[in-house]
């Protein structure tokens, strides 16, 4: 039969390690402090029984009346009872006089008179104070020798002591309030110690010391694998925390942010609002000078506010896909209704010739070739770049659905192979795409058909594109908040194209203005500079 094998007792949790040290180092301290009083107290106890002996002996020396005594043929009965009278409780514990050979004239114990004192008196016959530990009748004691003078010689010898024991009395009573002082203070801490490493329980959440060390190489490895930005704020809103996806999202990189506050970090006052919100926010979209930026917040609650957790996505080329995308769109549309305009047109052609009208459906073909030709060839001579002419005939499309008049200027030419790498296509769609929309747009509700001018064209080693249309225009004081995501004249949720239009004029180092049309109806004029060489600061005027 196989034995159950026994289980294994997982970890102590390092609130439990961090209490049982603890526990061992207060105790291992309060008991090296005990001892330590103990020895001091036991040291100090024996120096001042030196002492008082010494003064008690003293004392007796110089008294006339022992010297008188001495003098006396009969010492013994004077000094015996002044000798006892010295003794007490509180006092020395023996005063014994004696001749200078060391025969005793006095003793606590009457038996032990005229026997010699047990000692050392070698030093006080030579006339000098001596005090030593020594076991007499009265066991071990601390006694101090002082010799009697009656003129120039010694007569007499006068011992004082102590007991060891009355001493060590005195310590065990020291060290019993020593003791219970000791007790006290190791409650004390352990109670500290307790309430401390309950609180530590309840931030570790009852792991070990290898749980949160594999926690935080976990933690590491995430915060860094993670491609999306990670922010953490405290209850001050400071960073507490950022990966390196964040830094490269919020233009951090190469700058120390942890412990800055938020509104330290020159971010867009949109984004810095979301992050200094004290609510939840889920997928907000918030522009940056060259991202456009997908944010979530969540606040972090255990029992009070500590912080909030934020996840930062890029989505910049997904707007710009997604601009790319509304063009396509939008230009499908165009041809779809131009063909439908083509196929009324065919049927006309032939309902001409059917009636046997050749020549006059001669005429009426040959005009309609003519005016869409003209359009396209204008456009294909003055514009070589493949994208922008691409985009300026899907404009044109959708313009002439609109019954708004497309006209690109005279002095409107680019070469194919002189936008550089700094340019990409996709900003250039961005750009002239969305500013178009826009002229289209307020042409259309400026009356009378509407008409759109196009200017683009490279010289000075910079490229210039400028819409202007005939709408109602832009007031002085709204030129510079047109830019700012969410202002629009067509209601709420729009009002992105012209921030994103301005955040890639940013990214090519160009220059974005806007000011009144040159049309009769006044409208708007947007014009972009963008340099062709290396991008040079960024700006925009008004």
């Amino acid at each position: 039969m196989p034995f159950p094998l026994p289980r294994r007792r997982p970890p102590r949790s390092l609130a439990g390690q961090l209490f049982a040290m603890q526990v061992v180092l207060v105790a291992a301290v309060v008991a090296g402090c005990a001892v330590f009083a103990y020895l001091t107290d036991r040291g100090q106890a024996e120096e001042t029984a030196r002492r008082q002996t010494t003064a008690t002996a003293t004392a007796v020396a110089r008294s006339p009346a022992v010297v008188a005594a001495i003098r006396s043929g009969d010492p013994t009965p004077v000094l015996q009872r002044y000798a006892v009278s010295l003794t007490g409780r509180e006092g020395v514990t023996f005063v014994t006089i004696m001749a200078p050979d060391g025969t005793r004239w006095t003793h606590p114990d009457p038996a032990q008179i005229g026997r010699p004192y047990l000692g050392h008196t070698e030093e006080a016959r030579r006339g000098r104070t001596y005090s030593e530990t020594y076991r007499g009748t009265l066991g071990p004691s601390v006694r101090t020798v002082v010799p009697v003078y009656d003129g120039p010689g010694v007569v007499g010898l006068v011992s004082a002591g102590i007991t060891i024991e009355r001493i060590s009395a005195q310590v065990r009573g020291q060290v019993t309030a020593l003791l219970g002082m000791a007790g006290v203070a190791l409650a004390l801490g352990g109670a500290g110690t307790y309430v401390i490493n309950a609180r530590l329980r309840r931030h570790t959440h009852g792991m070990n010391a290898a749980e949160l060390s594999r926690l935080h190489d976990y933690h590491e490895a995430a915060l860094h694998a993670v491609r999306e930005g990670l922010v953490m704020l405290d209850g001050q809103r400071r960073i507490a925390l950022v990966n390196d996806g964040a830094r490269a999202l919020l233009g951090l990189t190469g700058r120390d942010v942890v412990g800055a506050r938020v509104d330290e970090l020159g971010l867009p006052a949109s984004l810095t609002g979301a992050l200094l919100s004290g609510g939840p926010r889920m997928d907000e979209l918030h522009l940056t000078e060259t991202r456009v930026l997908v944010v979530s917040t969540r606040p972090v609650v255990g029992g009070e506010r500590r912080g909030t957790v934020v996840t930062l996505r890029d989505r910049t080329e997904l707007q710009a896909l997604s601009g790319e995308l509304d063009s396509e769109r939008a230009f499908t549309q165009a041809l779809r209704s131009q063909a439908h305009e083509a196929a009324n047109r065919l049927h006309t052609v032939v309902s001409l010739i059917e009636l046997g009208r050749v020549a006059e459906a001669v005429d009426f073909a040959t005009a309609e070739l003519e005016l869409a030709q003209a359009l396209t060839d204008r456009v294909v001579d003055a514009v070589a770049e493949p994208v922008l002419a691409a985009l300026l005939l899907g404009k044109a499309a959708e313009a002439s659905e609109r019954g708004v008049e497309f006209v690109l200027t005279e002095d409107s030419l680019i070469d194919d192979g002189v936008l550089p790498s700094t340019l990409p296509p996709r900003d250039l769609v961005t750009i002239l795409g969305n500013l178009v929309d826009n002229a289209l747009e307020a042409a259309g509700r400026g009356g009378g058909g509407g008409r759109v001018t196009v200017t683009a064209r490279t010289g000075a080693r910079e490229l210039l594109l400028a819409v202007a249309d005939s709408g109602p225009g832009i007031g002085p004081g709204d030129r510079d908040a047109v830019f700012e995501r969410g202002w629009s004249t067509r209601g709420p949720g729009r009002g992105l194209g012209l921030a994103l239009v301005r955040q890639a004029v940013r990214r090519g180092g160009g220059s974005i203005e806007v000011g009144p049309g040159t049309g009769a109806g006044e409208g708007a004029r947007f014009t972009v500079r963008l340099p062709l060489g290396a991008a040079s600061g960024t700006e925009a005027r008004a």
